[in-house]
């Protein structure tokens, strides 16, 4: 048995628009406004996690707790990443402000240097970005930043590449 190992199978990209989430397209993946996330976001930086309510569906006769799955919603996701020295650099810290609509696209379990291609699964995010939250400095570490993101309407968690 083997498995894959998480460095470098992640891509997370910040896409301004896109027009169905469940299919996006090359051309919206790396068009004007698109930024490849990936290489400012700390290795442990990207926390979008679901949560799933549980629904009780007991009732007065049941002698066992029983239930089924409810709402999935997504908890304070955050993404953290690290501050550039060149505008090209820091583009996501200048553009990933508060107030924010776009999208939050990644691909996992394909090497990061791999380019975006038609078929390939990812999750698409609609989201809004919240204020900037700037890391404390610390001895022997690069300035960070976390991006709180709410995610505003469903994703799309099973979406394939037009």
């Amino acid at each position: 048995m083997s498995d894959t190992i998480a460095d470098g199978q992640t891509r997370v990209s910040w896409v301004p628009t896109i027009a169905t989430i469940t299919a996006p397209t090359y051309p919206e993946l790396t068009g004007t406004g698109a930024m490849d996330l990936t290489p400012r976001t700390t290795a442990d930086g990207l926390n979008i996690e679901a949560k799933t309510a549980s629904v009780d569906t007991s009732s007065l006769a049941s002698t066992f707790d029983t239930q089924e799955a409810g709402r999935v919603g997504y908890d304070s996701p955050t993404l953290t990443m690290k501050r550039g020295t060149t505008p090209v650099e820091d583009k996501p810290y200048t553009v990933m402000v508060r107030g924010t609509h776009g999208y939050v696209v990644i691909r996992r379990n394909t090497a990061y240097t791999t380019d975006w291609a038609t078929g390939q699964q990812v999750e698409v995010y609609p989201v809004v970005c919240g204020e900037r939250i700037n890391v404390k400095p610390a001895a022997n570490e690069v300035l960070k930043y976390i991006v709180p993101v709410m995610v505003t309407t469903e994703p799309a968690t099973n979406a394939v590449i037009a």
